[in-house]
Formats: structure tokens, sequence, C-alpha cells
């Protein structure tokens, strides 16, 4: 899988040694992050009521429909693009869990 650049915005919004926190903003439907490979664990927490088009290679799509604030967490190693589902514009807040301390 090679890492590609998407159409949604990053607004990275904490990045130091233990975790780096971002805004994730899709304007529009089909706005997306572009491939991607998580190196670490992570949360997300939804800022919308709606729908998430995960692709993962191979061609698989899946729905995610996801709550405002209803968090959930991943495993480093996923490998997917997040895709905008909804006629309206949506963003989540992503936690990436750097270090353990």
């Amino acid at each position: 899988m090679t890492e590609t650049t998407g159409t949604a915005t990053p607004t990275v919004m904490i990045d130091n040694a233990r975790v780096r926190v971002t805004e994730w903003r899709f304007p529009r439907k089909g706005d997306n992050t572009g491939w991607h490979r998580h190196a670490v664990d992570y949360v997300v927490v939804p800022q919308f009521d709606g729908t998430l088009v995960i692709e993962t290679e191979g061609g698989t799509r899946n729905e995610a429909h996801l709550k405002t604030g209803v968090p959930y967490f991943r495993e480093a190693g996923v490998e997917h693009d997040v895709v905008n589902g909804n006629d309206f514009e949506c963003a989540f807040i992503e936690i990436e869990l750097l270090d353990p301390k």
C-alpha cells in the first residue's frame, strides 16, 4: 500500500512525545483521508452523526455508522482510506497514542 494525499483537511491540535491529536474535516461527500497505515494505536471521536466509508486493500468498502462523541479504538497496523459518505460536512478527532510512558 502506498500512502496518498486525500481531500480531507487534517489540523494537528496537539503533538508531543505522548499523543498526537488531529481533527480530520471532510467538507463534501467523497472527501477522503488518503490511503495510510496507522503506526500506533489510536482513538477516534466523531463530531457528527452519520456514515464514513472505510476502504481497505483489495477494494473492500465498509460503512461505519458513527454517533457524535461516541469514541472507538483501533490497534496499530490498520491500513485504509476513510471517505465521507454523507451529504454534509463532517469531522472527527483522531488521538494517536505515541508513548505509553
